[in-house]
């Protein structure tokens, strides 16, 4: 990647970072550049919407970007997974009366106010009598009073007016359908030829659907499940292990248990994921005034808040930046509350009230040695050079107090990164010796704006170089004034 002013300029003054829809509000050139300049560290492309020349052009639109401001950005395809649905109605829509009888069949006529088609045979023969279905994200919610082959006779414990194919959620039982759909199958070819660096996975219910996933990436990617489905969380460390990252998809799951039960379980993810080393991102709703407002309600900002203090890597904007009438304004109060989070005396102790210990091996051990310099000395950043990004994983993990600036030869490393607490990545090319491990170093970090004379840096590598997993090096090296001198002058 070309070297470019603007380079310096985008270092992020806080670490968690932010993740941006793309949709119809957002999708041009001129969009993604602010979004970038506000704050935007990572790209999300929703594959529910719109059609692969749309996301072709928004993908190609991105690198553009990228390329000109030098910073390497993340790309995650958003796989919308499988989704449930009520048939149509004779009118288009009805109304069931609270405490009311209705019943979801096979039949594939037109509802109304005492039944309507489910045309998903794979639900009849599993749902049983107490069970709950909730229609419309929630909104009404009807309880199974006797089941049967081809039809299922509910009360409505919450009725109101229902419409044509609105969505439906079974939060009592695992529904055996896979997490990918033949839609999903073909997005994510799309998204595997168009490099995207992360592949959102929908609908995970059990760790069977993760490696299903992988199988189909190839190696292609890496993979963020998203946790949405309360059947998930009871298998959530195998789902942690075999995933790359995870997302706490808070929409989903605030429909499928009672809102009390997600502000701790979301608690709970972080801390696991946190544990393995691997990025969280909470998401859904964080400032969802803001797709008609150019300001948040005060709940919003302590949402996104509460978030950053729990150590989250990253927090995302859906409709704020994808169809809302503020994006930019949106990545830009996100960015500003995180910040002064981050600014708060607090912040340091409550991110850490979650233990990480490291496992025992060299690169875990040099990776904790990191966090301990930067937290006991005034270090301005750590220089981590990595391959595949692990040892960049392995620091975040320990969320130390220094920034990390993580130079890497692999561009998709680099990119990947995007999303990680604390550090931003420059490609460039690999280095040879201990020397010029020293020298490139130091000059990285001037060029970013990571230090100026007499600043310290710890450099994190391993020899010999060029070679994964090889971690076994750390150095702390001071600027001097003679290397600023040189770097000013060219």
């Amino acid at each position: 990647m070309a070297r470019t002013d603007s380079s310096k300029s985008l270092r992020r003054r806080r670490k968690v970072k932010i993740l941006a829809t793309l949709g119809p509000a957002s999708s041009n050139k001129e969009t993604i550049t602010a979004l970038l300049r506000a704050g935007a560290d990572a790209f999300r492309v929703n594959m529910s919407h719109g059609d692969h020349e749309t996301h072709s052009r928004t993908i190609g639109l991105i690198r553009e970007v990228e390329k000109e401001l030098n910073r390497p950005v993340a790309v995650l395809c958003d796989l919308q997974g499988p989704k449930l649905r009520v048939g149509k109605f004779k009118d288009g829509a009805a109304f069931i009366r609270h405490g009311a009888h209705f019943t979801l069949d096979r039949n594939p006529e037109p509802g109304d106010e005492t039944r309507v088609e489910l045309p998903h045979p794979e639900l009849f023969g599993i749902l049983q009598k107490g069970q709950r279905l909730l229609v419309d994200d929630g909104k009404l919610r009807l309880v199974v009073i006797r089941a049967e082959a081809d039809s299922l006779l509910c009360t409505a414990e919450v009725g109101g007016p229902i419409s044509d194919r609105k969505g439906v959620n079974v939060p009592d039982t695992l529904v055996p359908v896979p997490a990918l759909t033949e839609k999903d199958r073909r997005d994510l070819a799309f998204a595997i030829k168009h490099e995207a660096d992360w592949i959102g996975l929908s609908f995970v219910q059990r760790p069977e659907d993760v490696a299903e996933a992988r199988r189909l990436m190839g190696g292609h990617g890496a993979l963020m499940a998203k946790i949405e489905k309360p059947s998930a969380v009871e298998t959530l460390d195998e789902i942690i292990e075999l995933s790359d990252g995870i997302m706490v998809a808070r929409g989903d799951l605030g429909v499928e248990l009672n809102p009390e039960e997600v502000p701790p379980l979301q608690k709970r993810i972080i801390e696991s994921v946190r544990l393995a080393g691997k990025p969280v991102v909470v998401a859904t709703q964080m400032l969802e005034s803001m797709i008609e407002r150019p300001t948040p309600t005060r709940a919003e900002v302590s949402d996104v808040a509460n978030a950053v203090y729990d150590g989250a890597d990253a927090v995302m904007l859906s409709a704020e930046t994808a169809a809302g009438a503020w994006p930019v304004e949106a990545v830009t109060i996100m960015d500003r509350i995180a910040a002064q989070v981050e600014a708060d005396r607090t912040y340091r102790e409550r991110i850490h009230i979650a233990e990480t210990p490291p496992d025992a091996t060299m690169a875990d051990a040099l990776a904790e040695s990191c966090a301990s310099i930067a937290n006991t000395l005034p270090i301005e950043a750590i220089i981590c050079f990595t391959l595949s990004g692990i040892s960049a994983r392995r620091v975040a993990r320990e969320r130390p107090s220094a920034p990390m600036l993580v130079l890497t030869p692999s561009l998709k490393s680099a990119r990947r990164v995007a999303l990680l607490w604390g550090a931003q990545a420059v490609s460039t090319k690999d280095i040879g010796s201990f020397e010029e491990m020293i020298a490139k170093g130091k000059r990285m970090a001037l060029r970013h704006g990571f230090g100026t004379a007499g600043s310290r840096l710890v450099i994190l590598a391993g020899v010999p170089f060029g070679v994964p997993g090889s971690t076994n090096l750390l150095h702390v090296v001071t600027l001097s004034g003679d290397e600023l001198t040189r770097h000013e002058k060219k």
